[in-house]
Order: structure tokens, then C-alpha cells, then sequence
């Protein structure tokens, strides 16, 4: 299941991010991850889950970050949610790039799936909400 945060920069797309990251670690019986770019977050998200910069990791465009979520639950079977904060940002703003890496992401079997992504709703293409919904 993927869910998508959407909203243009400073809508608080980030601060809803973490709140369900927090409440996700606390119900959750497996691990949390939750991947942003920078280390903006290293203060606001509980240190229950698994923060992870992108950058660290000289991540950028669809198919590395695509590499890096595969490779999260590859790695580690007991992860149930992956958050991931600046979508556009890792990825890029050609949305025919997102939805192409959102299809590959909802393959993914067991981890629930949720994205910040900085547009209007009017912006993105209706084939992204056949994939993800709103939150």
C-alpha cells in the first residue's frame, strides 16, 4: 500500500510525515524506516525508527532510490513501514518518472509505503491516485 502526503512547501507536509512516523513506531512490531534528504530530522522523529539521509548515500534519481527501498526490506524482512520525506527532491519533478518508480514501489510485498510529495494535486497525473492514495 502506498500513501502520498501532497502539498505545495510549507503546506506541513514534514510535520505530518513525523507525527505518523512516531505513531507508526509505536504500534508496529517490526521496524520503521523512514529515508529523507539532508538530516533535517534527526531531532523530530523518535529514535525508535531507522532515519536514513539520502544524500549520505549519494542517492538521487528514481531508479537509485528505487534500488535503496528495494534493498531496505531485502535486507530486512521485519520492516513494516517505509516513510520517505522530499520525493521530488531524491527523485525529480517529472512526474511520469514518479509514477513510473511509485508502480515498481507497490510491488513490494508487506511494507506499508508513505511519500511527501511537494504539488497540488492538480498538478500530478491522474494515473499516480490509481496507485497511491491521499492521506
Amino acid at each position: 500500500m502506498i500513501k502520498l502526503i501532497i502539498g505545495k512547501k510549507g503546506s506541513g507536509k514534514t510535520k505530518k510525515l513525523v507525527d505518523l512516523v512516531n505513531e507508526a513506531t509505536a504500534k508496529s512490531l517490526g521496524n520503521v524506516v523512514c529515508i529523507e534528504k539532508g538530516d533535517t530530522l534527526t531531532f523530530s522523529v523518535t529514535h525508535k525508527a531507522r532515519l536514513i539521509d539520502a544524500d549520505a548515500y549519494g542517492i538521487s534519481g528514481y531508479g537509485e532510490y528505487y534500488g535503496m527501498v528495494s534493498g531496505i526490506k531485502a535486507g530486512n524482512h521485519d520492516v513494516t513501514h517505509i516513510f520517505g520525506d522530499a520525493t521530488l527532491r531524491i527523485g525529480t519533478r517529472n512526474y511520469d518518472e514518479l509514477v513510473a518508480f511509485l508502480e515498481r514501489v507497490s510491488k513490494i510485498e508487506d511494507v506499508e509505503f508513505l511519500f511527501t510529495v511537494s504539488a497540488d494535486k492538480e498538478e500530478l497525473p491522474k494515473k499516480l491516485f490509481d496507485i497511491a492514495e491521499i492521506v
